[in-house]
């Protein structure tokens, strides 16, 4: 299914020798540079009725067109997966993630994953990158994701990921009696010799994570966290990284602490967790169709619920 884009733009006379590809990023702020050059190279964005290069300049007064045709970006199958839809418009759908459900197809796991249920559910999504997924979750976490239905939409929602305007916020459990909240500012790369795993790298890329305590147990942590960035596994690298790692987080903590004196009950739980306790509760952001500030919140799963309810039970011992 393709979908046919039609837009015309008059280039005013104060962008005059500017090249053709800067005028269109600022007549056509919808769509990213780079798909705007690639219409300008297949003759579907034209100077007045012409083919021009990227590079030529304009002198302003010049109408662009555009008559382009999104075609399907990948080979993906769309599946019959059923999804826990949190909000939906023209524009844009946030989900509630279930922990066991990839988001994108990869090796070893090329089908069953969120964009082939994002296929079934809304087929013209096959026309949009990564159908309209701006953001990820890890398998095994849980919670919030927003996912543009247009060009447009994931234009504005990639913006907003990049400029740090949408907000998103995290609770988790960690290993360790928490004093305080605080922040890590602490650049985040591959892994030097295990290209699974991410790690604290000097010339890694920035990564910035809030986090405040929301209630401490004698031997774990209740917190919540804030993102800055949204790099890969950041929240479990960041806090392994200060030594307090996620319950259940085999990857950045291989054992899992059993401190002597806990019940057996507690014990059980703990190692019986099978996910990291991370699930994104909150997600605010800029509608990118109205400009308008909406939030969304979800509360914890069962498991982690049942997580807490036994550190509790517990304490109270």
């Amino acid at each position: 299914m393709n979908t046919q884009i039609s837009q015309t733009a008059e280039v005013p006379f104060e962008l005059g020798n500017k090249r053709l590809d800067q005028v269109a990023a600022q007549l056509f702020p919808d769509f990213s540079r780079s798909r705007l050059q690639q219409w300008i190279k297949d003759g579907q964005l034209t100077v007045d009725g012409q083919i021009i290069r990227a590079r030529d300049k304009l002198v302003g007064g010049e109408t662009l067109t555009i008559n382009a045709e999104l075609e399907p970006e990948g080979e993906w199958q769309a599946e019959d997966i059923d999804l826990d839809i949190v909000y939906e418009d023209d524009d844009i759908l946030v989900i509630n993630k279930p922990a066991g459900l990839v988001v994108h197809p990869a090796a070893g796991n090329y089908d069953g994953t969120l964009l082939n249920g994002l296929l079934h559910h809304c087929p013209q999504l096959e026309n949009i990158p990564r159908a309209g997924i701006v953001h990820r979750l890890d398998k095994d976490t849980t919670g919030l994701m927003v996912v543009a239905k247009t060009l447009q939409a994931q234009n504005h929602l990639v913006a907003q990921l990049q400029d740090r305007s949408m907000g998103r916020e995290y609770e988790a459990v960690v290993q360790g009696y928490m004093t305080g909240g605080g922040v890590v500012d602490e650049p985040i790369g591959r892994h030097g010799t295990q290209r699974t795993k991410m790690a604290v790298m000097p010339l890694g890329k920035e990564a910035v994570t809030h986090y405040r305590v929301l209630k401490r147990f004698p031997t774990h942590t209740h917190i919540r966290l804030k993102l800055e960035t949204g790099r890969t596994h950041q929240i479990r690298v960041h806090m392994a990284h200060i030594g307090y790692p996620l319950v259940g987080d085999t990857t950045y903590a291989p054992r899992t602490r059993l401190t002597k004196g806990i019940g057996p009950q507690l014990r059980e739980v703990l190692l019986s967790f099978g996910r990291q306790a991370l699930h994104a509760r909150k997600l605010g952001l800029l509608h990118p169709a109205t400009d308008e500030w909406m939030e969304w919140e979800v509360d914890l799963p069962e498991d982690f619920k049942h997580l807490l309810a036994t550190l509790k039970a517990d304490e109270d011992r």
